[in-house]
């Protein structure tokens, strides 16, 4: 019986080896490393390009292998910031701004952004601050002198989370009003 030889490894030279097959080797090697990070989750190019600069990757090898995976549909920033700004509008319930902010740090151009965030209105917008702050206030207790408090402490939310602070008072001033009527009840 004979026994099954192990695979060589990829680090071995092989006799005559130049540095083309070099090359393509370190190719493939960066192409299956951005493989592994896409199959986590879906990356932009530009955290890929810096995660391949981390590993010691050239900017030349970076981009080939960058603008292959784009050109087969595996890169699409455009798609990236279009799911970010849906899943985080909803389920984190972030404001334009903070979506922005969020994109800009993953590398995401500003046309991009701009477009991706097109389909967050004013009025989505503030139905999910409102949404936001009736949560809230349903866990608060509120005593008669605590509105000033409660106020200052679900505006800083609103604005942790990206909205603007005019449109955070006044979805606070009127959302508190309706909570203490409805307690009232």
């Amino acid at each position: 019986m004979t026994k099954p030889c192990p695979p060589r490894s990829t680090s071995e030279s092989t006799p005559g080896s130049t540095a083309e097959s070099t090359e393509a080797r370190r190719e493939e090697q960066a192409r299956a490393y951005c493989l592994r990070l896409l199959t986590a989750r879906a990356r932009t190019r530009a955290e890929l390009r810096d995660k391949l600069a981390q590993r010691g990757y050239p900017e030349d090898l970076s981009a080939r292998v960058l603008d292959r995976l784009e050109h087969v549909g595996l890169i699409d920033d455009a798609d990236f910031a279009e799911q970010w700004v849906r899943s985080r509008h909803t389920h984190a319930g972030k404001g334009r701004r903070a979506l922005a902010a969020e994109l800009r740090k993953r590398g995401v151009d500003d046309e991009v952004i701009t477009a991706a965030l097109a389909d967050i209105d004013a009025g989505a917008e503030r139905s999910r601050a409102e949404q936001l702050v009736r949560d809230r206030l349903r866990r608060e207790k509120l005593g008669d002198d605590d509105d000033l408090k409660v106020t200052r402490r679900l505006v800083g939310m609103l604005a942790r989370r990206g909205y603007s602070q005019s449109m955070a008072l006044d979805v606070v001033t009127v959302e508190l009003a309706g909570e203490r009527e409805r307690r009232r009840v």
